[in-house]
């Protein structure tokens, strides 16, 4: 009695199944193992120096390490770095701000004074574990604490306990430890809260950012010169920024003709901004005695808008040189 056979194209099949299956096993595994995060990181300094952007006070707010607000002891107002935030939150929480104020009675008990800047850094968040089923569940808590760029103190949200890593910070730790409800309250914060945030700002973002805000955006041209490193020459830039999708022709043209890279000519390539947009910065070096007539040619085919942008005629007088349309 012949054993039954099966011809060649069952076999392939087979193993086509297999690999599938397989395939999909690892996307599960990599999803699941898929981390995002939600920190708020603060900064407090004990006496600002005048530099600008150092304030006495400042916090800033990100997603998956990416800038979503900002927040400084001088305009105490909350700013939104990305627009899809600005459209998912009220005018409320824009309104409202935080500052850290135990600073200067840290300085006390380290018997400082502020004839030196003193600075006390914080970090506050949580991550979550993306899971196949496409839920974020609790990963882990950050609450730590740093002076002067050292370690200063952490909490662990599992024993609920905070933990010194200098020994001038021990009296803080002991006081915090002692009370209870506070230890609940920042638990409940980072292994709920934050994690009830960071659902509902991904959601927001995927939607506003995905519908609204990436929908083919139009790209802003500007072109200017400035002084090259030889003093006889100039560096001509066309600069297109805030276009989506990421696909874009930009072509700098003297006298008509397209310049190439044997023409001297840099470009960029497709940056992104920060925003979910895009920019391109393309340049070339020319004499500052040339008299051609330069044109930067912008092409963003996902929006069908073609934009042209002519440099002034005397490029030697300025360093900074205005841009006429052409459109």
């Amino acid at each position: 009695m012949k054993s039954a056979t099966f011809p060649p194209f069952f076999f392939f099949l087979l193993y086509l199944f297999i690999l599938l299956i397989s395939l999909y096993c690892i996307l599960l595994l990599l999803f699941a193992l898929y981390i995002h995060s939600l920190t708020c990181i603060y900064t407090a300094h004990s006496k600002p120096d005048g530099t600008p952007g150092i304030h006495k006070f400042t916090a800033m707010g990100l997603l998956d390490g990416r800038r979503i607000d900002y927040y400084d002891s001088e305009s105490e107002r909350k700013v939104p770095k990305q627009e899809w935030m600005r459209e998912c939150l009220s005018a409320e929480y824009w309104g409202k701000g935080t500052q850290e104020q135990w600073l200067e009675s840290l300085m006390n008990r380290m018997r400082q004074n502020d004839s030196v800047v003193h600075v006390l850094q914080g970090m506050r968040g949580c991550e979550g574990k993306m899971q196949p089923d496409g839920t974020l569940k609790f990963h882990r808590a950050m609450h730590t604490y740093a002076y002067d760029g050292h370690n200063l103190l952490s909490f662990d949200s599992k024993t609920k306990s905070w933990i010194a890593a200098i020994r001038e910070a021990q009296l803080t730790m002991r006081e915090w430890d002692s009370d209870q409800a506070m230890k609940e309250r920042i638990k409940g914060y980072l292994e709920n809260v934050c994690i009830k945030w960071k659902k509902q700002l991904q959601k927001a973002r995927i939607y506003l950012v995905h519908i609204i805000f990436l929908s083919p955006a139009p790209p802003v041209v500007y072109v200017f010169a400035k002084k090259a490193k030889v003093e006889t020459n100039l560096i001509l830039t066309c600069l297109a920024t805030g276009f989506y999708t990421k696909d874009i022709i930009v072509r700098i043209k003297r006298n008509g003709r397209v310049l190439a890279k044997d023409d001297g000519l840099m470009s960029s390539g497709g940056l992104p901004n920060g925003d979910d947009t895009f920019q391109r910065r393309d340049h070339v070096e020319i004499l500052k005695s040339d008299l051609s007539t330069f044109i930067c040619n912008v092409t963003h085919e996902a929006t069908n808008i073609s934009v042209k942008k002519l440099w002034g005629k005397e490029l030697c007088c300025f360093s900074f040189v205005s841009f006429l349309s052409l459109d």
